[in-house]
C-alpha cells in the first residue's frame, strides 16, 4: 500500500527497485489490493513482476463499494477480472474480500469467490477483517485459505476470538501492519499527504503515551543487538502467523527480512507483552468511518 503514496509520496521506479530487491532476497509473497491507489498498486506490482513471476505468490483484495455506501456494489467477478487485467496475469494465487459489506452477506461474497476459484481465475479464497462469527459462516460456504487482519504488539485484539477461530478452522492468518504502520519501528509522520495524520493513534497525545511503551521494545532490541522493527516483527513471527510489513525503502526492506533470523527468548517475549497488554494502546486503530468496517473485538478480562 505504501508504494501508492498512502503514507506519503512514492516514486514508481524506486518502488519497482524495492520490489525487485525483495525478490532477490528470497521474498515470495506479495500482497496488493484494488483499493491501494484505486488500482495503481496492482498495475505497479504487475509491472514489477513481469518476467519474474515464477515461484511467487500474488494476493489481492476487493471491496464491494469502493466509492461509498450509496454506490452500487461491485461484484466479485468484475473485481477479479479487473485485478487480473491490471496485474497482467491470468491467475491470482490468493484473492480476499477486503472488507465485509454490512449489506451483503459474507456467504454471498465468499461463494462467488469460490466459483471463480473453480474457474481457475483465483487460487485461495480469503477474507480480511472478518469477525469470528463471519469466519465460521464464510468457511461453511467455501473453505477459506487465509484471513488477513491487523496484528502487532499494539493491536492484539484478534488474540481473544478471531485468531483462535482461524486456527480451529485451519485458516492461515496474515498479519497486516505488523509494525503498527511504522510506529513500532520509530517511524515519524512528516509528509503532509501521509494518511496517518487522520489516524487517532498518531495524534500527539497518543504518540506520547504509546511512545513510552515503545521504549520497552527499544530496550529489548538493544539487549539483543537488533532494531525495534526487527524485535516487533520477531514477536509477530513467534505467533505462527505470516506478517506482511510494507516499505518503500530498500534499507528497511533488508532490515525487516533479517528479522527472520531473530528468535525471541521467552523472557523477552513476556516483557514485550507486559508493555502492550490487550486493549491498552491509546487511540483507536482507524478513524471513525473506517472503524465501522472492522469487527469490534472483545478484550479479555
Amino acid at each position: 500500500m505504501g508504494l501508492s503514496s498512502v503514507y506519503g509520496r512514492a516514486e514508481d521506479e524506486a518502488s519497482i527497485k524495492t520490489l525487485h530487491r525483495a525478490i532477490d532476497l528470497g521474498i515470495t509473497f506479495f500482497d496488493t489490493a484494488t483499493g491501494y491507489g484505486s488500482g495503481h498498486n496492482e498495475a505497479l506490482l504487475g509491472r514489477a513482476l513481469r518476467d519474474r513471476r515464477d515461484g511467487l505468490v500474488v494476493a489481492s483484495k476487493f471491496i464491494h463499494r469502493p466509492h461509498g455506501s450509496d454506490a452500487p456494489p461491485i461484484r466479485a467477478r468484475d473485481a477479479v477480472e479487473a485485478s487480473l487485467k491490471r496485474l497482467g496475469l491470468d491467475h491470482i494465487d490468493l484473492y480476499y474480500l477486503h472488507r465485509v459489506d454490512p449489506s451483503i452477506p459474507i456467504e454471498e461474497s465468499v461463494g462467488e469467490l469460490g466459483r471463480l476459484q473453480g474457474e481457475g481465475k483465483i487460487g485461495g479464497v480469503g477474507v480480511s477483517e472478518a469477525s469470528a462469527d463471519g469466519l465460521r459462516r464464510a468457511h461453511g460456504v467455501h473453505p477459506l485459505t487465509a484471513l488477513q487482519s491487523e496484528y502487532s504488539l499494539w493491536t492484539r485484539d484478534v488474540e481473544v476470538e478471531i485468531l483462535p477461530t482461524a486456527r480451529e478452522l485451519g485458516i492461515g492468518f496474515v498479519a497486516y501492519s505488523p509494525l503498527g504502520r511504522g510506529f513500532l519501528a520509530g517511524s515519524q509522520v512528516v509528509d503532509a499527504d501521509d494518511r496517518r495524520h487522520v489516524h487517532p493513534r498518531f495524534k500527539p497525545e497518543a504518540v506520547a503515551a504509546n511512545g513510552r511503551r515503545r521504549e520497552v521494545i527499544a530496550a529489548v532490541a538493544q539487549r539483543l543487538g537488533a532494531t525495534t522493527a526487527q524485535v516487533s516483527l520477531a514477536w509477530v513471527l513467534s505467533k505462527g502467523v505470516v506478517p506482511i510489513p510494507g516499505t518503500r525503502h530498500i534499507a528497511h526492506l533488508e532490515a525487516n527480512w533479517a528479522a527472520n533470523d531473530l528468535a525471541l527468548d521467552a523472557a523477552s517475549a513476556a516483557e514485550l507483552e507486559a508493555a502492550f497488554p490487550l486493549g491498552s494502546t491509546v487511540g483507536e486503530r482507524y478513524p471513525a468511518e473506517q472503524l465501522k468496517l472492522v469487527p469490534a473485538q472483545p478484550v479479555a478480562a
